[in-house]
């Protein structure tokens, strides 16, 4: 395309400019014709020190540099998860870049660089003659020169906040003006006097653009050939410096474009001629390296005939090139943006900032076996998309003692793209985390929550066994020590089956709702959730728990303690570390080693443990909890002969499923639910691996057997006598109360109501006449309540009475009579005793004796006169010598 003509008015323009331009050159050839003249002032003058005034220092700013997330193998050897930059570079030393890399920058950009102060004189008039005589553009600027221009772009780049910020520098250190060129000059003068020439061309060499997003010598032949920079041949070397002649045409990952000379053809072969542009800089840039005697004519003509065949290695671009492990690499990034962010500075992203531009290398806690066995685990038996409901499914591991994040699989394919993030397959929100790391606003925990308000229970000085009323019934209140009691409507929990629990240790592995209602009703709301927050757990929307984003007037409930606060799972796999590890309880963390580019290390966010409940309620726990598994949670079993603790839990019409549980050495939660919307897992029909709702078991049991069998697990602390007393309490005396009024009396005292029927009684019909047992029991014991039917009788004490008086005494409350003895005898015993309940009519037999007598008198021994005669039965005596009356 030929040169547009130029007007008059711009030919004058362009002399003008060449006239100073000559000018200038004047005074450079005396100012940096070699380095030494330039340093020592000689042949100075006013032009000179005109000169010289322009800004002469320039602060070179760090270069942004890609950031490494890394996974450690078993071996030891590290693996690249992903990268991330805004310019893939990666700066390299001296001895790390080869000398065909060096000679072919010098050869096709600025033969005369070991000469020169800076400025290339010959360079810049022919620069000059060419831009103004010809109408285009010319360069001849040195390398000093180019070097000195990437550092402005550099530094204003480097500062800016926004994309329209990052283009204003851009434009502002590319301008085209006699202003920017001076000021340019002048740099690259005084960055000649203070660096040598071997340090200008290794910071070019690494801040220089090679197309697209890629930077530096090292990135450029990682990119387009595959090796490093020490390792590239000369034809290769050739190539990558005729890119930064021209980075947008002369780039080798676009054959389809026309500038790059896509349809080329060789006139001697008539073939297409790869690369064609680049290939024509590249042989130019070959034919000058031997020119100057940096290759021989063999050399040359190798690399001549070469091919441009580039070998394109595509950078980790991002999360997306981590596979499965993309997930927790997300939550990486957030642990990053979120710990090193600058509150001075609201507007800006330190952190992601830091993350794109500072060269970090990032060691983290994943561990890569684990990590595919839980992909493994999540392929097999939960799919990334159903058509019956958004499927949603979370295994994450953490390890207890240190709060490092072993695994975080999602049945999810990560994507950091709005627009594919409308495949239900795919997703940019992380479900294992908390919103502020990337996550989504947590789900109902179900049952797995109930542990808290047992760790409060024993908190407060109850049992194991301790027995409570853990039937079904209307609860109405419970203590509230942060907002007063809490009174509503009565508050009936279904249970999920006909398991019924009158204890903790029953309660906790038959998962039974009415009981932990009965354990929160005697323990505090607000301790229960302030035990839960002590565990580390909270709304995964940030808010405390009780006071949702949606209602932030709410307070929490008693529906809250069987799991309606949404949570994420990675919170609850802490939690559950945190009671493995007798009660310390560590945040997750997820980096082990931060380097940045310099080589030094920047301290990771450190893992806060705290002791969320004593070792003694800790172990009381973990008794409980491990009972789960021969019930509830026995399709988690490993079969390892590890120790485990755990909790299932299932929410209201079984949206969400969870498994819960720990060893020792690892704490797994897997979940799985619909993401929004309803459903109900049990009345799905099944994934291909088996049952909907117990996806969940099946994949914990994947993991944790790996788990076991790489970390072991120690058995679990018994937990001291006190975790097994059991508290007596008195039963309350019911006796004339109605039925009604007995069981509100027997349910307040703590115990279980039962109707033991009628029995015999004197006292009115409907009344109730006694319990069974009586006394004292154990809270939670079942009391049975007998009521009168009207038609018993009160046996009355006869006891010190005479046979006669007797007789009469129980002939009055319609009852009959034996008597053992003589009839005018003293009654001394009687049976059934004085106030047993009978029915009319029931005989009582008493026991007389006869009065003593004193010597001498009728009746004694040594005087049988009067007495029985000849010893035969007397009327009215029974043959043993009883009386008995009313047979």
């Amino acid at each position: 395309m030929s040169a547009p003509k130029r007007s008059m008015s711009g030919m004058a323009g362009g002399l003008l400019g060449f006239v100073g331009m000559s000018a200038l050159a004047g005074v450079l050839v005396t100012a940096s014709v070699t380095p030494a003249i330039a340093v020592t002032g000689i042949a100075a003058t006013s032009s000179i020190s005109m000169f010289e005034n322009l800004p002469g220092y320039l602060e070179i700013d760090k270069l942004a540099e890609k950031s490494d997330i890394y996974a450690t193998k078993p071996d030891g050897s590290k693996q690249l998860l992903a990268s991330f930059f805004v310019e893939n570079r990666e700066e390299v030393a001296w001895d790390d870049i080869s000398q065909f890399v060096k000679d072919a920058a010098i050869a096709g950009e600025d033969p005369r660089f070991y000469e020169h102060g800076g400025i290339d004189i010959q360079g810049t008039i022919r620069g000059a003659v060419n831009t103004v005589l010809k109408g285009n553009t010319q360069g001849g600027s040195s390398i000093t020169q180019q070097y000195v221009k990437n550092v402005l772009i550099n530094n204003g780049v480097s500062k800016a906040n926004t994309q329209e910020e990052v283009e204003a520098a851009y434009d502002a250190a590319t301008e085209v003006s006699a202003d920017r060129k001076l000021k340019e000059m002048r740099y690259a003068i005084a960055l000649e006097k203070k660096y040598s020439k071997d340090e200008i061309l290794q910071g070019y060499l690494n801040i220089a653009a090679f197309g697209g997003r890629v930077y530096g010598i090292e990135s450029a032949a990682q990119y387009y050939f595959g090796v490093s920079a020490k390792d590239v041949s000369i034809a290769q070397a050739a190539s990558l410096i005729a890119i930064v002649n021209h980075p947008q045409k002369f780039r080798l990952d676009q054959p389809d474009d026309p500038a790059n000379g896509a349809e080329s053809v060789d006139e001697k072969t008539g073939e297409l001629v790869p690369y064609a542009a680049n290939k024509q800089r590249r042989d130019y840039v070959i034919r000058e390296m031997l020119k100057e005697k940096t290759i021989t004519q063999e050399q040359a003509d190798e690399a001549l005939a070469t091919a441009v065949e580039p070998n394109i290695s595509e950078p980790s671009t991002g999360c997306t090139t981590a596979g499965g492990a993309a997930f927790f690499c997300d939550y990486v990034t957030w642990v990053i943006r979120n710990n090193y962010d600058d509150p001075a500075t609201e507007d800006v992203d330190e952190g992601l900032r830091m993350l794109q531009r500072g060269g970090l290398q990032i060691d983290t806690t994943l561990d890569l076996e684990l990590q595919t066995r839980a992909d493994q685990a999540m392929a097999e038996n939960v799919p990334s998309s159903d058509p019956r409901f958004d499927v949603g499914s979370v295994a994450v591991s953490v390890q207890p003692g240190t709060g490092k994040v072993l695994a975080m699989s999602v049945n999810k394919h990560y994507t950091n793209s709005d627009e594919q993030a409308q495949d239900p397959n795919f997703t940019g929100v992380n479900y294992a985390t908390d919103y502020a790391y990337g996550g989504s606003g947590g789900f109902q925990p179900g049952s797995t929550f109930k542990v808290f308000t047992l760790a409060e229970w024993l908190n407060e000085g109850h049992s194991l066994t301790e027995t409570f009323n853990g039937s079904r019934r209307a609860f109405t209140s419970f203590p509230d020590s942060c907002n007063g009691t809490w009174r509503g409507d009565p508050w009936n929990p279904l249970n999920d089956d006909s398991n019924v629990a009158n204890n903790a240790v029953d309660a906790t592995k038959y998962s039974v709702n009415s009981a932990f209602a009965a354990m929160a009703q005697m323990t505090d709301l607000c301790k229960i959730k302030q035990t839960a927050e002590a565990f580390g757990v909270k709304r995964a929307d940030g808010n405390p728990l009780g006071t949702p984003k949606s209602n932030p007037d709410q307070v929490f409930g008693p529906s809250d303690i069987i799991g309606t606060q949404e949570v994420s799972p990675l919170s609850m796999a802490a939690a559950f570390a945190g009671i493995a590890n007798d009660g310390v309880t560590c945040s997750p963390i997820a980096i082990e080693k931060i380097v940045d580019s310099k080589g030094e290390e920047i301290a990771p966010p450190k893992s806060e443990c705290n002791q969320s409940v004593t070792p003694d309620v800790a172990h009381a726990m973990q008794y409980a909890m491990q009972t789960t598994f021969s019930a509830t949670a026995s399709e988690s079993n490993t079969g390892t002969g590890i120790a485990h603790i755990g909790k299932t839990g299932t929410t209201d019409h079984a949206k969400d499923t969870w498994m819960v549980g720990a060893s020792t050495a690892v704490a797994t939660a897997v979940w799985v639910g619909a993401v929004t919307g309803d459903v109900n897992q049990r009345e799905l029909s099944s994934f291909d691996s088996g049952p909907v709702q117990t996806a969940r078991h099946r994949m914990w049991k994947s993991i944790m057997t790996l788990a076991d069998e790489k970390y072991g697990g120690n058995a679990f602390s018994d937990p001291g006598n006190w975790a097994f007393k059991q508290v007596m309490v008195a039963v309350p005396d019911v006796k004339g109360l109605s039925l009604e009024e007995a069981k509100k009396a027997i349910e307040s005292a703590g115990f279980v109501f039962e109707d033991g029927g009628q029995q015999d009684s004197d006292l009115p019909r409907g009344q109730a006449t006694g319990t069974d047992p009586s006394g004292e029991a154990g809270r939670g014991t079942t009391i049975r309540v007998f009521t009168s039917n009207g038609q018993g009788a009160s046996v009355p004490n006869v006891v010190g009475m005479t046979g006669s008086e007797a007789k009469s005494a129980l002939e009055a409350a319609n009852l009959r009579v034996k008597i053992d003895g003589p009839s005018n005898g003293t009654v001394v015993s009687q049976s059934p005793d004085a106030g047993s309940a009978v029915k009319r009519g029931d005989r009582v037999t008493i026991k007389t004796e006869a009065a003593q007598q004193q010597p001498g008198q009728p009746g004694d021994g040594d005087d049988d006169s009067g007495g029985g005669g000849t010893g035969g039965e007397q009327p009215g005596e029974a043959p043993d010598g009883t009386t008995d009356t009313g047979d």
